[in-house]
């Protein structure tokens, strides 16, 4: 990034940080009186916000962008619609600033209470979708916080036009316009120049693939969210019941390859193989997947491709996924710390001895007992909304609403009170 480039990051960076000073005090109403001036103004710019999506959709085209990455990038009336209505949902949510975590009054009479407050200014690094644009302001707004968003160059023109309409928007408000910004640049460099905004950025969440995730954490300086990466499996116990298995699986399978919580291994015991194997197969052959197996998996279908190591790390994001029989539940508990990316594992069981122990052996975000892997989702939880699923342990873990994207301080009030 050329000098030039540097000092207007800088500009947008520190405009940002007096905007989360600003935002971080404003009361519940006046930030959803923001929210819904947002969203009545994305429906009402509607076309000139089709239009400038249509030039980065002509670009992906003649660059040779798959069509289901275009549907992805795409942008309807319609589609600005729902990304209106979602926006107004997450303005009838519980405001988590100032809620009390806990607290009680100590021996000498001080009052303690732990409080929640913002972040402050929350980098958004993210791919494709220039939904995520409004959906990542909104929850930050929502949480009094700015939001830095810098989106993949794809979606440059739909973005620049979004932020435009909400920036326009806050104007009007009690909200500091300057609490939603986009990061200057399409380059790589300015991706760089956010993860070292150290002082100035508090947060930095990466939305999107493995190399892109990898990335972030591995070079910034930022302290950065993890989330997203998902080899998730379903261990199909010796107790199951195999019908619910087999549906289970095909619909943490099928339902929706393309996203996180999505399946990418079955793991079967040997006890069940028999059993389910064979149905499985047929349940998946026929949804058009294709089963990369261990030699026992291999010897119930002739079309099972032989897996190898990659396969058992792969988050396919496709219409594949990795099998394999094992011997016990605490050998399909050694594969997933092995192999697994702690996102969401599930077992299916009649037994609820074998389901206590998966549950307190198997360390990730979220673990499903008798249930699909697809329910680890914001809203799917209850949650009305979510940045992101974290797959790391500090700060947060799992779906991400609107409490996760805050942090505490402390409170204590005395009556003249001195410390011995």
């Amino acid at each position: 990034m050329s000098d030039s480039e540097a000092e207007e990051f800088l500009r947008v960076a520190r405009r940002a940080k007096a905007a989360a000073a600003g935002l971080a005090p404003l009361p519940r109403a006046a930030k959803d009186a923001a929210l819904h001036r947002i969203a009545d103004a994305l429906v009402a710019a509607a076309p000139e916000l089709v239009k400038a999506n249509g030039a980065d959709v002509a670009r992906a085209r003649e660059g040779g962008t798959s069509e289901s990455m275009i549907d992805r990038l795409s942008l309807s009336e319609a589609r600005i619609a729902a990304v209106a209505d979602a926006v107004r949902k997450v303005a009838a949510l519980p405001d988590p600033v100032g809620e009390s975590v806990r607290g009680n009054v100590l021996p000498n009479g001080l009052d303690l209470r732990q409080v929640r407050v913002p972040l402050g200014v929350v980098g958004i690094i993210y791919e494709g979708r220039p939904n995520v644009t409004v959906d990542a302001a909104a929850l930050c707004l929502k949480s009094g916080n700015a939001a830095l968003l810098r989106g993949s160059s794809s979606a440059h023109e739909s973005n620049t036009a979004l932020v435009g309409v909400m920036q326009e928007a806050l104007a009007g408000s009690d909200v500091p316009a300057d609490a939603v910004q986009l990061v200057p640049g399409t380059s790589r460099a300015s991706v760089k120049h956010l993860m070292r905004a150290r002082g100035l950025v508090d947060v930095l969440i990466p939305r999107g693939g493995a190399s892109l995730i990898n990335s972030v954490v591995e070079e910034s300086t930022v302290p950065v969210i993890e989330t997203g990466v998902g080899n998730c499996a379903v261990y199909v116990d010796a107790a199951a019941d195999v019908g619910m298995a087999v549906d289970i699986l095909l619909n943490a399978k099928t339902q929706r390859p393309s996203v996180c919580n999505a399946a990418e291994t079955v793991l079967v015991h040997a006890d069940v193989a028999d059993a389910f194997v064979p149905r499985a197969l047929e349940a998946l052959r026929n949804a058009g997947v294709t089963v990369h197996g261990d030699d026992r998996i291999r010897s119930y279908g002739a079309d099972v491709v032989a897996a190898t190591e990659d396969d058992w790390r792969a988050e396919y994001l496709s219409l594949d996924i990795a099998a394999r029989v094992v011997d016990s539940l605490d050998d399909a508990v050694a594969h997933i710390r092995e192999y697994g990316s702690g996102h969401t594992e599930a077992i299916v069981t009649t037994s609820q001895p074998a389901a206590r122990r998966f549950v307190a052996l198997v360390d990730s975000a979220a673990v499903m007992v008798n249930a699909s892997t697809r329910f680890t989702d914001g809203e799917e939880f209850g949650f009305g909304a979510e940045i992101g699923i974290s797959t790391q342990k500090l700060h947060a873990r799992g779906p991400m609403g609107l409490p996760e994207l805050t942090s505490t301080k402390y409170v204590v009030t005395g009556d003249g009170q001195l410390r011995g």
